[in-house]
């Protein structure tokens, strides 16, 4: 009888450690904050997210190793300018999926000034951004100007939130 109560304990250990040592591995949580691999995951309810910044053209934008970081990491800033003829301020990034999966993207762009200028910071978001596993994906993420000038006070776009799901 007791090696029996001993037994049943292990089997229930293993499954417990079955369990969690799956979710540990990145192999099905999405919470993102216990995994620092990026896992691989059905892809259903897939989504990273990070907070970064950038400059304001070319290069892709810093980010770890961590799942968190691969959407930040995938974004590029091609261009950030004020376009005169919608009075937007505008920026062109490209989006590139090296993964083996298909992704949506949710790009959240911020708009400054100089450091310590007045200038009110401006977001623009743009979700839905679907880009196939292996290629790039171009698109424009805009927000009106709410200046009375050129836009020129503007000097910086930086992406501040990216998530792919």
């Amino acid at each position: 009888m007791k090696m029996r109560h001993v037994r049943g304990i292990a089997v229930a250990a293993i499954a417990v450690v079955a369990l969690t040592g799956a979710r540990g591995s990145g192999g099905g949580g999405c919470d993102n904050s216990s995994s620092g691999s990026s896992g691989s995951s059905s892809g259903s309810n897939h989504n990273d997210n990070d907070s970064t910044s950038g400059g304001t053209s070319g290069g892709s934008l810093p980010g770890g190793s961590s799942s968190a970081d691969k959407a930040a990491r995938d974004v590029t800033i091609d261009e950030c300018k004020y376009d005169p003829a919608t009075k937007n301020l505008v920026a062109r990034v490209t989006v590139k999926n090296d993964s083996t999966m298909d992704y949506d993207y949710n790009v959240t762009m911020k708009f400054t000034g100089a450091a310590g200028g007045d200038v009110i910071p401006r977001t623009a978001i743009k979700a839905g951004i679907a880009v196939t596993a292996g290629a790039s994906q171009s698109a424009e993420i805009t927000t009106p100007y709410i200046g009375t000038g050129d836009g020129s006070e503007y000097t910086k776009c930086e992406v501040s939130r990216a998530s792919r799901f």
